[in-house]
């Protein structure tokens, strides 16, 4: 078996662009979804219901991806069709989904077009996100792995804080945040316009730099290629379940409260700012949507928390320490929300949020993919442990309502319920075997 190569830091970057423009539409859709449902009308018990969409399309659609990459083998190369199929119909999507409110439509028949999009949108994200963690467990080396992973954390990183702060800049410039009742405002409508062209035009800049080895060139540089002699018989996905290593069930323990922590802060943040800094509940009112701007400038300042805590990351010399500590510092983030009153000074707990989001985005998988060197099929373990992001928020968003009822129907508290579930990841990071 051959080396793989050294790649320059541009093909490097080259591998990863793409992801920028994938990263914003996934910001969009964090950020405003619920405000987008509940300015269409959504009661604030139901809105988590909207959110089993995209992690159901994530669980179903990733491991696909991954599964039918492996075997297939074009001219325009292995993983990169998906990625462009999958944001075309992205951008096609995002330029439909705001619009829900805007047709015409009754308060039913306008949630129901918008859960529609939301669910073709979410596939076409999964779709094209998935190739970019392939193409560099295709390509890179082990020596510059963790080199090419920060380089995808960076641009992931990037384009969050881009798609979190449209809304707020294009208010700030006179685009209005406000619209009839049951309207989304043209501040979020542009921001998924402008959001959709950054994406293509990002993932035709990675499919034209990016050039994949042909099924002669990958064996020769891979230890076991997913259709070798060696696979065949073993590529189902009960199969390939049964066989992971004991790390992947461990990591995915974590994962299991971390991401049900963030899906109720995807789901809550903007009721939640509003009750708290704003005190209002009304989607209708001119201080909801501001609310709903603020909170798009919040997460921003937790992705540029997340890239200064991921600098830091390194200097721990032991990584399962550094995993849990980085969960219980975002934990008291989500507690701290709901008893700050200041706009400016929420930026503190969402800085300390975005410690726990570095952890998330760059431990797991390294922790599975080190657990899984030598068992071959690594698209599809790939997308099979997409599943331990996707599982957790499916229940969280079943459970989202029966759980603010419980806690008196105040959102700023479920901030409260998503800390104590980072604190619980964090004790469980424990059973993870470092090896």
């Amino acid at each position: 078996m051959k080396q793989k190569p050294n790649l320059s830091f541009w093909k490097l970057w080259n591998l990863s662009f793409g992801f920028f423009g994938v990263q914003i539409a996934y910001a969009l859709q964090s950020a405003n979804i619920s405000r987008i449902f509940a300015t269409l009308g959504a009661d604030p018990h139901n809105l988590s219901y909207f959110w089993i969409l995209p992690p159901l399309m994530g669980i179903l659609v990733q491991p696909i991806v991954g599964t039918l990459s492996d075997k297939t083998w074009t001219r325009f190369g292995r993983r990169i069709p998906y990625l462009f199929i999958g944001a075309t119909a992205a951008v096609l999507v995002m330029c439909l989904l705001p619009n829900a409110g805007s047709l015409g439509l009754t308060i039913s028949a306008a949630m129901m077009f918008g859960l529609i999009a939301l669910m073709f949108l979410d596939t076409s994200i999964n779709m094209a996100m998935q190739p970019f963690k392939m193409l560099v467990g295709d390509m890179v080396n082990e020596e510059q792995k963790a080199k090419a992973y920060s380089i995808q954390s960076f641009l992931c990183n990037a384009g969050s804080v881009a798609g979190y702060l449209f809304p707020f800049i294009f208010t700030f410039i006179g685009i209005s945040n406000v619209a009839e009742k049951g309207v989304v405002p043209d501040s979020v409508i542009w921001s998924f316009y402008i959001g959709a062209a950054i994406l293509i035009l990002c993932v035709i800049y990675t499919t034209s730099k990016v050039k994949e080895w042909n099924p002669k060139e990958y064996a020769e540089y891979n230890e076991k290629s997913e259709d070798s002699e060696d696979s065949k018989g073993s590529g189902n996905w009960l199969t390939l379940l049964r066989k992971a290593p004991s790390t992947f069930w461990k990591v995915g323990l974590v994962q299991f409260f971390c991401w049900a922590a963030f899906l109720y802060m995807w789901n809550y943040s903007t009721g939640a700012i509003a009750e708290t800094v704003w005190n209002t509940t009304d989607p209708a009112s001119e201080d909801f949507q501001e609310a709903g701007n603020w909170v798009g400038v919040l997460f921003a300042v937790q992705a540029i928390g997340s890239v200064i805590w991921a600098a830091l990351l390194p200097q721990f010399k032991n990584t399962k320490v550094a995993y849990a500590v980085s969960l219980i510092i975002g934990g008291i983030g989500f507690a701290l929300v709901p008893f700050i009153h200041d706009a400016y000074m929420q930026f503190i707990p969402f800085l300390l949020i975005g410690c726990a989001w570095a952890a998330m985005l760059a431990m797991p998988f390294t922790f599975v993919t080190n657990a899984l060197q030598g068992y071959g099929h690594m698209g599809a373990y790939l997308g099979l442990f997409n599943g331990t992001i996707c599982i957790p928020q499916i229940v969280a968003a079943l459970c989202g309502g029966i759980v603010l009822s419980l806690i008196g129907s105040h959102q700023s508290s479920m901030m409260i319920v998503a800390g104590v579930l980072l604190t619980i990841g964090a004790v469980c990071v424990a059973f993870i075997q470092k090896k």
